[in-house]
């Protein structure tokens, strides 16, 4: 497909939101949301942003995701970033349904390959969907030799003109953005919070079960305990997480803490809970530099599931009570649209490799330790992540601060 051109829209000089504490405004304005010390060494945000007006419209969850991607289709060419996952699906198969209402160009699913990863082949799932939307135009963008990783060619360009950003992928993405030019690109960001399992969930389960099984009465003793026992868990769950594996105790700790109060704060009510993603700082900083990012590329970048008019819409429609899970939310929303195989999908592909590969070891063999916070990170654990069979993407924002360090050097 060839790609289409135009001018690059820039990036909002104007103090991001959500800036980490204690961050003040430079003499040029950073488009970027940056991550604090020990956000970078944990590669996660903390914390809330204030609370904002609730949107007072009446629409449905699914007039309230087609106002959201109207203005992509309207000013494309529109595309869909694809996995073929839950939330990918639903947001291809709304602005595709969309499309064909109101007589506009369809979307175009763009969907990373990567050949030489079994573990991250999702075509059977893809192809389904594509066909049961019945899609022509299906962008296939082909990933090997770690051209898509956190320390490849594109991401190494990015970080050398961003510096460090949380999420780390965000960086990896100019791989795409460079291949399909111009436009406006929708992605399923944030689908599994939003979409997902509400803490009513299990307590609504065991009043509907006769003989509940041991899990299921466990997961409602957690979702009826106060706020502090809920924290504790979480605590104590964390510490046992990827961080564990680089974190000295004490930031792990602190990590553990930050988390668990952001995790234990979900209030019971399922519309309560739905609508406090809206002001979580981690979904307004992915929103915010993807949006940033993409700009200059020319590409208007948006994220419809995490939309505070969607989210309204589907905490309203769902009550107090919620649907019942995230198959049952699922179908509400897009049974319409989308096969009741995908519907009920409960598994995903892994795509560690696929972003820390040959060029993250053969950086981390040479590292000398330098550009991570050594009060935070213990250098030779983190070293022995970069190199294990089992890499991860939390060490990512780490990752690209050691690379920088060392003078950003080929591989």
């Amino acid at each position: 497909m060839a790609a289409h051109s135009r001018g690059v829209r820039r990036a909002p000089s104007r103090r991001p939101p959500g800036s980490p504490p204690g961050e003040t405004p430079s003499s040029t304005p950073d488009p970027f949301v940056r991550p604090g010390p020990l956000e970078a060494a944990a590669c996660w945000v903390y914390g809330s942003l204030p609370d904002a007006p609730h949107p007072g419209s009446r629409s449905s969850p699914r007039r309230a995701l087609d106002d959201v991607i109207r203005p992509a289709l309207t000013n494309g060419p529109c595309f869909v970033t694809f996995s073929g996952g839950r939330d990918s699906s639903a947001v291809l198969a709304a602005a595709t349904a969309l499309a064909r209402r109101e007589d506009l160009p369809l979307p175009i699913p763009v969907t990373k390959v990567y050949p030489d990863l079994p573990e991250a082949d999702e075509e059977s799932w893809q192809r389904m969907v594509i066909e049961h939307l019945g899609l022509a135009d299906w962008v296939r963008l082909e990933f090997r030799n770690g051209e898509a990783e956190l320390l490849g060619d594109a991401a190494r360009a990015a970080v050398r003109r961003h510096g460090v950003l949380w999420p780390p992928a965000m960086q990896a993405a100019e791989a795409v953005y460079t291949r399909i030019g111009a436009g406006s690109l929708l992605t399923g960001e944030g689908g599994d919070a939003v979409l997902g399992p509400r803490r009513i969930d299990p307590l609504l389960a065991l009043g509907r079960s006769r003989r509940p099984h041991r899990r299921l009465l466990s997961a409602a003793a957690v979702a009826a305990s106060p706020r502090p026992v809920r924290r504790r868990i979480v605590e104590r769950a964390v510490s046992e997480s990827h961080q564990s594996r680089w974190l000295r105790p004490e930031a792990l700790a602190r990590h553990a803490r930050l988390y668990a109060d952001d995790t234990a704060a979900e209030r019971l009510r399922a519309d309560l809970g739905a609508w406090s993603y809206t002001r979580l700082r981690a979904f307004a900083t992915v929103t915010h530099n993807r949006v940033a990012s993409a700009a200059e590329h020319g590409i208007r970048a948006s994220d419809p599931l995490l939309d505070p008019g969607f989210v309204a819409a589907l905490a309203r429609e769902g009550g107090r009570r919620g649907f019942g899970g995230r198959t049952a939310t699922m179908t509400a929303l897009f049974a319409d649209v989308l096969p009741p195989a995908l519907l009920a999908r409960g598994t995903k592909a892994s795509f560690g490799r696929a972003h820390n590969g040959e060029g993250t070891r053969a950086f981390a063999r040479e590292w000398d330790g330098t550009g991570v916070d050594h009060a935070l990170v213990d250098a030779d654990r983190l070293r022995a992540v970069w190199l294990s069979d089992q890499p991860t993407m939390a060490a990512g924002v780490l990752l690209h601060q050691a690379w920088l360090a060392a003078g950003g050097p080929e591989l």
